[in-house]
């Protein structure tokens, strides 16, 4: 019996990848989904305790209402580059990546599958964190096409870094030296905690050159309408990032690389 397929697309196929990598985190909701809302929220109560009426007007914000976007992209693209690498390395310490390859499932298809469980775990942690702020500190959406356009940007360039690094890594340790030496250190030194604009300058060259920087930069301006770069500049700096990511993400799947015996 052939494949069905809609046009060139297997979406029974396509469907069920999807769904298996949405499963596979909500399964695990506690560790995935509830545990970096407690961290962010622990974040925000810390620097509230810290800083307390001490802290200045950020970028004409109070600290809260301009780290709270800060942390909720943080948040969104560092569990979106988790849920890709681990259902990767995963795949491949136990030996069943082969069920993912055999199928008749194209290059794009199998990218988008695991680009889709991706983006549906950075919305669920991005709507809760959004409605937390809502209700804590009284911080609305400034312009919510702005602050989901950045989301799905972040989600898709971190899940595809992650496939990257899940296809590369050959063990869990390797993986987990790419997440805490390269992951974590840019998603906190891109103006999650602080403007850019006080970095002295040869450091803020640097950070323009970082697409990490205009995803947090392009959430505070959707979240509350302030921001240190232009957006427009920021969103097409993200969608060349993401393009380029995805594409060898692509190519590597389409030849198995790292991933076939």
């Amino acid at each position: 019996m052939g494949v069905r397929r809609f046009g060139r697309v297997n979406w029974l196929g396509l469907y069920t990848l999807t769904r298996r990598e949405i499963m596979r985190f909500m399964n695990v909701w506690q560790q995935t989904i509830f545990a970096p809302l407690m961290t962010s929220a622990l974040f925000v109560v810390i620097f509230a305790l810290a800083l307390g009426q001490n802290r200045g007007a950020v970028m004409g914000l109070p600290y809260l209402a301009f780290l709270g976007p800060g942390i909720l992209m943080m948040t969104v693209i560092q569990n979106a580059f988790a849920n890709t690498s681990s259902s990767m390395i995963s795949a491949k310490m136990q030996g069943n990546i082969v069920d993912t390859l055999m199928p008749p499932l194209s290059a794009a298809e199998i990218l988008t599958g695991y680009l889709l469980g991706a983006l549906v775990r950075a919305l669920i942690i991005a709507m809760a964190i959004a409605a937390g702020m809502a209700l804590v500190i009284g911080q609305g959406i400034a312009h919510p096409l702005w602050a989901l356009a950045f989301v799905v940007l972040g989600a898709a360039l971190m899940g595809g870094l992650g496939l990257l690094g899940g296809i590369v890594a050959q063990k869990f340790d390797q993986m987990a030296a790419i997440t805490n030496f390269i992951v974590t250190p840019l998603s906190f030194l891109s103006g999650t905690f602080y403007s850019v604009e006080a970095l002295p300058p040869a450091f803020r060259v640097l950070a323009h050159w970082n697409p990490i920087f205009y995803l947090i930069d392009g959430a505070r301006y959707g979240i509350a309408g302030v921001s240190d770069a232009p957006p427009l500049r920021g969103l097409l700096v993200c969608l060349l990032a993401v393009a380029v990511v995805l594409y060898v993400a692509w190519r590597w799947l389409k030849t198995g690389y790292r991933m076939k015996p």
